[in-house]
């Protein structure tokens, strides 16, 4: 039998405030300020023991879409540190910089592609009308030392893009790993970037983490693998979402385009800040493998195993960042559902059963009743070991629910005297809130098939 608690009819959601992201994410543990006890760090975020939960769900998840599922495609994990040549062959240390200008009124500090075009010909500040100063460079880049002895350190770079490891180890994953052209490499990892003006809690720090893949193909294979990857990294952010209308490609113009890039294109999510960038999927012909063949005096091209032909491979690229999807994942999954009998409202994550923080909440229904606690728990040893499970005896039942709700738990188990006579449990779904009876022996296959990807 399957009972419907009374749930208003579905609305468009409005966009979310990000003050209410914020102040989820440090009520109920997703996201912390960084070194808050000493003022704080701007640009820089920890993670609670929720968004933690999440953020690896996140990055399992893409691991698994991208490297599981694909033959031709190895992962690898880089150091953060790496030869300072890497960022001149890369362009970095030359052009990897912001323009910047201050209000001398407000002392404000903006940068000039993000300024009002009235605001850059007036020479006048958005804010508060003040005059502006002169454009300053800055380089993005932030510098770090190697070695002990004061005089003899090395300068280099913590980086400011992950995927820089993928070209320094190509050479290597194709000899060690036996693959052959077309075939990519993934990579997970933490980037550095001076950021002048972050702000939005995770969509623009100083420290972040990108997943980046760089395919490898012949150049007259470019065209139809552009588009296969353009493609697949944009039903992957579809299928991870509510809001599939908020979704959308931006073609970059002539203007925006790198010499060697034909086209790019970014993946972009509307929230209540615009349409922002969640992924780019880049041309990046053979300008990276070229530069540091060139920087380092190795052969970086690769010959056909078959025609014998010797050439420089092509990209593909797809990059993104695991703190942007984890934030814009958030602003996806809240909504406050009204009460329709006048009460608090409900506030609920609507997070994709795969992605949850946690997958179940067990419950018994009653704290004074020891048959129930106990059963209840051992249901919860149980579950705890294929899945994140979360065991809640403190409150009326209703606020448990609520209390799950809001930290995005698809299902909540509950143990009640139904329970002890005939060993059936109360399932609860989190989005529509119906409520099934499962025999507590087929309860761990029910919530697996609900919260695995597969």
């Amino acid at each position: 039998m399957t009972q419907t608690e009374n749930k208003p009819a579905t609305q468009e959601t409005p966009f979310v405030p990000i003050e209410k992201i914020v102040a989820l994410c440090k009520r109920r543990g997703f996201v912390y300020p960084n070194s808050e006890i000493y003022g704080g760090v701007s640009g820089i975020y920890d993670f609670g023991p929720l968004g933690v939960e999440l953020r690896n769900n996140i990055r399992r998840f893409w691991w698994w879409s991208m490297v599981q599922l694909h033959d031709n495609v190895v992962g690898i994990e880089g150091a953060i540190i790496t030869h300072p040549r890497v960022w001149e062959a890369s362009g970095h240390v030359e052009n990897f910089v912001d323009r910047l200008v201050d209000c001398k009124n407000c002392k404000r500090r903006f940068r000039i592609d993000h300024l009002p075009p009235e605001n850059v010909i007036s020479n006048r500040c958005p804010v508060c009308g003040g005059e502006l100063t002169e454009p300053r460079t800055f380089n993005l880049l932030m510098e770090t030392y190697l070695g002990v002895v004061e005089g003899e350190r090395m300068k280099t770079y913590l980086r400011g893009e992950a995927c820089q490891n993928i070209y320094l180890d190509y050479d290597n994953v194709l000899k060690s790993s036996r693959m052959q052209i077309p075939f990519g490499i993934c990579q997970i990892g933490k980037a550095f970037r001076n950021e002048v003006t972050p702000g939005n809690l995770l969509f623009r720090q100083r420290e972040f983490e990108q997943w980046d893949l760089q395919f490898f193909v012949h150049p007259s294979e470019m065209q139809q693998w552009f588009d296969y990857w353009k493609e697949k990294r944009f039903e992957w952010y579809r299928g991870i979402i509510n809001h599939k209308d908020r979704l959308h490609f931006r073609e970059h113009g002539p203007d925006e385009l790198a010499h060697y890039a034909k086209q790019a294109f970014d993946i972009e999510y509307q929230t209540i800040l615009g349409w922002q960038e969640w992924e780019g999927i880049h041309w990046r012909q053979d300008w990276d493998l070229s530069r540091h063949s060139e920087y380092s005096g190795q052969d970086l091209s690769y010959t056909d195993p078959i025609t014998k032909e010797k050439y420089i491979p092509w990209i593909v690229e797809t990059s993104g960042g695991v703190d942007r999807t984890f934030l814009n994942l958030l602003i996806d999954a809240y909504e406050e559902e009204p009460d329709p009998s006048g009460k608090e409202a409900r506030t609920v994550l609507r997070l994709h059963p795969t992605l949850a923080p946690v997958k179940v909440a067990v419950l018994p229904l009653q704290k004074n009743k020891e048959e129930l606690l106990t059963t209840a728990r051992s249901i919860h040893n149980k579950l705890k070991r294929l899945m994140v499970s979360q065991y809640d005896d403190v409150a009326n039942i209703g606020r448990r629910y609520r209390r799950q709700d809001e930290i995005g738990t698809p299902y909540c188990v509950t143990v009640d005297f139904q329970t002890l006579d005939d060993g059936t449990v109360t399932v609860r779904e989190r989005d529509h809130m119906t409520q099934v009876r499962v025999a507590i022996d087929e309860l761990p296959a029910y919530l697996l098939e609900r919260v695995t990807w597969h």
